[in-house]
């Protein structure tokens, strides 16, 4: 028995990617989640009253306190790197998530929640060993993505055409027509997806998964808006009912 234990490996999981239970098509979580009393729901809705909204902020205070204070993850943050495109960190460290670029998106502004124009951190399911095959060339875009991520990705190529698009892009629409109407403009802080440098996941000491605030700028009040997000590379399947490679959740502020 002892010998058994001495050749497990915990930092890494005996089945991995097409073996194991997770596969090898990550979803994506959405932040801030509905109170555990209403575990089933995924509809964010408040009244601009400080007293309403306060559990929204609060909860994603305690979401991003790792990102705020690395210091206290496993390692002490001291493998934590400033990572670029092209760059991965080498063995034994992992790249920092800056939310301080996040600007409405931040704490200090209580994530816009009293404006009416709130923000939803979206962050990619971990699967061990997951690297994503990336959309690089803009010729090869699918039909179904949506036009203004394409004309996103095709302007960052033509702005540097020898520059590798390694980012897993990221777009959220209205689920209906009149949630196309309702939701009005979004903007992606810091950028539209998640950087390549942070994949793939290996259990490393002090590894945060990168995320990405949607900052919904002018929602339609006093309605229900249906919004799926959706990430994108060539090896993320979508299924609309498993949940495959999106994520679902009404914003609804009254």
């Amino acid at each position: 028995m002892f010998l058994f234990f001495q050749t497990i490996d915990y930092n890494k999981p005996k089945w991995q990617l097409d073996r194991s239970l997770i596969g090898t098509n990550p979803g994506l979580g959405f932040r801030p989640t509905p109170p555990d009393t209403h575990i089933d729901s995924t509809l964010i809705w408040y009244k601009r009253q400080a007293s309403n909204y306060a559990l929204w902020v609060q909860k994603l205070d305690d979401f991003l306190q790792d990102y705020r204070e690395p210091s206290f993850l496993p390692g002490g943050g001291q493998n934590i790197i400033q990572c670029s495109d092209g760059n991965k960190p080498p063995p034994g460290k992992v790249c920092a998530v800056n939310i301080h670029q996040l600007n409405p998106c931040i704490k200090e502004t209580g994530y816009n929640y009293d404006k009416g124009s709130p923000c939803i951190f979206l962050k990619l399911n971990k699967i061990y060993g997951w690297e994503p095959a990336y959309y690089n060339d803009t010729k090869n875009l699918p039909a179904k993505m949506p036009a203004d991520l394409k004309n996103f990705i095709i302007q960052e190529k033509n702005r540097e055409p020898y520059k590798k698009l390694e980012t897993v892009w990221v777009s959220c629409e209205g689920e209906n027509p009149a949630d196309i109407e309702n939701i009005g403009p979004i903007s992606y802080l810091p950028s539209r997806g998640f950087p390549g440098y942070y994949f793939p996941y290996i259990n490393t000491e002090g590894y945060l998964s990168p995320v990405i605030a949607v900052w919904f700028e002018s929602p339609a009040r006093g309605v229900l808006i249906n919004i799926e997000c959706k990430a994108w590379a060539q090896n993320i399947h979508h299924d609309r009912h498993e949940r495959r490679g999106s994520v679902h959740f009404e914003l609804m502020i009254d």
